[in-house]
Parts: structure tokens; sequence; C-alpha cells
């Protein structure tokens, strides 16, 4: 049977449904971070903003429940950035990245990791904040900070130390987080790591080898021998795609709402799917300092930002009147909801 080729925009509608962007739904919290492999939380308010885009109804206190009550966790996960997962993702999550530490952690810096972590999780059975975590790295194991921030992303990757619920709830202050050890359980690596190509695949495929690999931060030969069962496609442009067999694959000219995406949505990672190429440097800036966007018919076509408690929109070329309009009713719900 020959392979069936996707388009572009056919990729694009994918992408969407899985991403819940096509529709808001209604789901609890843990089973939305888990329908889209997590959302990225390097600043806490951004889940935040992220279900509220994907969620019917969806009200800030939902998500902080969630984390007070350890069914959803944030820590290092995916690429050594900061997700919001479920408490059970957290674990499978982990255990399948453990043979992709990030390439700018050091030799040095694994072996302390490795050597403190038992130790280090008993120590965050209760919030800490980093300094203290150092002082006792310092008075139990003679470990003093270099001045980089190699070791402390080790300890929270190996140890499984995420940052606290009180550190993570909508109002939280910025500076002096707290860290506490995330709840753990047992998985076979390999058996960790089909699972999320097959996670991946559910919430943003289908995918190239190459885009599997971006989003996790895997090799490709960390998964390679790992993909039987899956569907075979291939793009318009030749390349081969992996999905899982059933996987909603909508048509191309299947509605998409205007959207607002918070700093950092992982539905960017997959760049041109969604972010086409005149706007990247738009978007990503330095340090890859990803924007906070808003979509019209399933594409970046701007950015936004809160100033004095309004919304404010920049798109990014002039947009007809019934798009405008359609932004600015979604720009209104936005606002009002960020109160």
């Amino acid at each position: 049977m020959a392979e069936r080729v996707l388009t572009q925009r056919e990729l694009n509608r994918a992408t969407l449904a899985r991403q819940l962007l096509l529709k808001r739904v209604r789901l609890p919290v843990a089973k939305a971070v888990e329908r889209v492999a997590g959302l990225q939380a390097q600043l806490g308010s951004t889940p935040y903003v992220g279900l509220w885009t994907r969620l019917e109804g969806f009200r800030p206190q939902a998500l902080e429940r969630a984390l007070l009550t350890g069914t959803v966790s944030r820590g290092l996960l995916m690429r050594g950035t900061v997700h919001v997962v479920s408490t059970r993702d957290y674990a499978l999550f982990g255990a399948a990245l453990d043979v992709a530490a990030p390439a700018w952690l050091t030799p040095e810096a694994e072996e302390i990791a490795h050597r403190v972590a038992p130790s280090l999780r008993a120590f965050t059975a209760e919030p800490r904040t980093r300094a203290e975590i150092f002082d006792w790295l310092e008075r139990e194991h003679g470990i003093v900070s270099d001045g980089t921030n190699r070791a402390w992303y080790a300890i929270r990757i190996r140890g499984r130390i995420g940052h606290s619920a009180e550190a993570s709830l909508w109002r939280s202050p910025i500076h002096g987080p707290t860290f506490v050890a995330v709840e753990q359980r047992d998985h076979d690596g390999a058996a960790a790591r089909a699972e999320l190509v097959r996670r991946f695949l559910a919430a943003f495929g289908p995918a190239t080898r190459a885009e599997i690999a971006g989003w996790s931060g895997l090799k490709v030969r960390d998964f390679t021998d790992l993909l039987d069962g899956l569907v075979v496609l291939r793009d318009d442009r030749g390349r081969e795609l992996f999905d899982l067999p059933r996987a909603p694959r909508p048509a191309a000219d299947t509605p998409a709402p205007v959207r607002f995406l918070p700093k950092f949505d992982n539905v960017l990672l997959d760049r041109e799917r969604v972010l086409p190429e005149a706007y990247r440097r738009l978007v990503v800036r330095k340090n890859a300092d990803v924007q906070p966007t808003f979509t019209v018919d399933g594409y970046v076509a701007g950015v936004w930002r809160v100033e004095k408690k309004r919304v404010v929109t920049e798109p990014f070329a002039p947009l007809p009147r019934a798009v405008r309009r359609e932004l600015e009713d979604e720009r209104a719900r936005l606002e009002s909801w960020l109160g």
C-alpha cells in the first residue's frame, strides 16, 4: 500500500487538534497535561495561560489544586527545561530521559548528582531553597558551588527534584523559589522511551525522527529500535513521518480559531508547522526567549504582552476585518481572565 502523503497544512491541523487548539475541551488538569505531553513552565505562570487557551472554563485554582495535591508536578524534563506534567508522567518521562543528559552537563556535575541523589531526595522531602540545598551539599558532602548552574541542574535532574507546589502557584513570587523531591515509580528505561515516543506522537505527531529527538532531547539512536507498530507516512517534502495508527489527522480546511499562546509554548517547537519561517526571529529572540504569540488560521500571526493589566497585541501583518474582530474577542476574554 502506498504511503499517505500529508501537506504542510494537514500537518498543522493534526498538531493543533492534538494540542487542543482547534476546540477547547473539558478535562481534569492532570489529564489535560498528559494529553499535550506537558507544558513548558520556566515561568510559573505560563502553564496557566496554556491551559486557559486549551480547556473550557479553566480557572487557575484547578492547576493550583493539582499541584498542591501532588497529581501534577513541575520540574526539569525534556531538553533539560522546566515542564508541568502529571506526577505519573514525571516518573515515566524521567526514566525515559535518563540516557539523555543535556549536552551542557559536564561529567563532573553528573558524577556529583549520581553520588548525592539518594540523600538529597531525603533532604528535600520538604521544600528547600537553592541556598539551603547548597549549604547541605557543603556540610554533608563537602561540595562547594562552582558558581555555575551545571551541578544545580544535574542534581535536580538525577535526584528528581522539582519546584515545590508553593513556588508554582498562579501568583507565586518569582524570586526565592523552593524545591522538593517528586514522588517516583520505577520504570524500565527502554519501555519508558518507547512510551515517551508514543506520547509525543499523540501530542504533536505525525513527526520525523529528528522532530522526536528535538522535542525530547533524546538522540535518534536512543529510540530508533522502538518504532515498531507505528504508521509510516510522508509529507509533501518527501520526509518520512511516524504516527499512531488511530491518531487524528483533520482535513486541511478544518477551521482553526484564534488562540493565544504563552511564552515558550511547546507547540512552537515544531517551528514551521505553526510558526512561519518569516516570523521566527520576531518570536524566538536572544537566548531562545520565545515570546507569547497568537495564531490566526492555525499559524502564528503576532505577539502579545500585558501592559497595565491590558492585553496588547502586535500583528506581524495587516489582518482582515473579520479576523480583527475574532482576535479582539479572544483578546478581551484573555484580559478578563487575567484580571
